[in-house]
């Protein structure tokens, strides 16, 4: 145990200069009248209560001061942890939240609640490292920028919706753009890109190989994830007439290209058809993605004051009930 404020000790001092004061009046004062008339009583030796009254309450206003200075002392029980080993990585995932999304392949869950789903599980298993999210359709944008706060990330992923862009296509290259830009400046020892589309890129401004290359420059990977089954779909459509109707939807996904993208940036593609291979993928990359770092040994502090406090307002508490009670001195 340490005290952080030890210079309040110094207040003992004080406390002893009116100790000693009250000490020195209760021997030299004199009654200004005497009692009992009779001067053989005089003499007497006090009765217990009445050392009490005299001695009790100073006593007790005494140590309840001292054990507020030694609160103010601030009492703090020390505890060491040593840092070990963690991972510095910065991964920013970027999910396609196009239209399309919204399939039902992953039953009964869609192409975007297994992902989100599985994403969440993905960033419950990290512990040291920073994430970010970038979501694009037609065009991209940040959703989070890269954090620790893992329970700001799940709101985030439970926020996500299909075409919540506005936008229409699928903007692959300009997703990896964006979620490199936001790693570019990062100093940690490991820079990921986890990108899941269910579509080829149609639109946006960067070429998606272009944007590999990008990457790869900067030494970042870029983990590619192609979702949703092999051949038709279905997708709940609102129609003004109709009101909600399934729809056919043919599967439209460029491996080859996706492919392409991770050799570039040395990762690797993965396709996931249902919602235990999503999983399964997510802990590959997890197992691929260890960068450890040496973390900083913790220190942690513990005040421990508050009882000393508590019991000096006890103390308080008595003095006045004796002193109103009990030990009650009439001049």
């Amino acid at each position: 145990m340490i005290w952080a404020h030890p210079y309040a000790w110094f207040l003992l001092l004080a406390v002893a200069a009116v100790l000693a004061w009250t000490i020195y009046r209760e021997q030299e004062g004199r009654a200004a009248l005497s009692f009992p008339g009779d001067p053989r009583l005089w003499d007497q030796p006090l009765s217990l209560k009445a050392l009490l009254g005299r001695w009790a309450g100073p006593a007790l206003k005494t140590a309840a001061l001292i054990l507020v200075i030694a609160g103010l002392a601030r009492p703090q029980g020390i505890t060491s942890r040593v840092g070990g080993l963690g991972r510095g990585i910065d991964i920013m995932l970027a999910m396609d939240t196009s239209t399309s999304m919204s399939s039902l392949d992953f039953d009964p869950l869609n192409r975007l609640q297994a992902a989100t789903d599985t994403a969440r599980r993905f960033i419950e298993g990290r512990v040291q490292d920073r994430i970010g999210i970038i979501v694009f359709g037609g065009a991209p944008e940040l959703a989070s920028p890269l954090t620790a706060d893992y329970d700001a990330l799940y709101q985030v992923l439970e926020s996500l919706t299909p075409g919540m862009t506005k936008t229409d296509g699928t903007a692959i290259g300009d997703g990896i753009i964006s979620a490199v830009n936001h790693l570019k400046d990062s100093d940690a020892k490991s820079k990921v890109v986890i990108l899941l589309t269910d579509g080829r890129s149609n639109t946006g401004l960067i070429d998606p190989i272009t944007a590999a290359k990008t990457a790869a420059s900067l030494g970042i990977k870029v983990y590619t994830i192609g979702c949703g089954k092999r051949g038709q779909s279905v997708m709940p459509v609102d129609d003004p007439v109709q009101g909600r109707v399934m729809v056919a939807v043919d599967e439209d996904l460029d491996e080859d290209l996706l492919s392409e993208i991770s050799q570039i940036t040395d990762a690797r593609y993965f396709r996931a058809t249902s919602l235990k291979e999503l999983r399964d993928i997510y802990a590959t990359i997890d197992k691929l993605e260890k960068s450890q770092v040496k973390l900083p040994d913790i220190v942690s502090r513990d005040d421990r004051y508050r009882p000393l406090v508590l019991a000096a307002a006890l103390l308080l508490l008595l003095e006045a009930i004796l002193s109103n009670t009990w030990l009650l001195r009439w001049p």
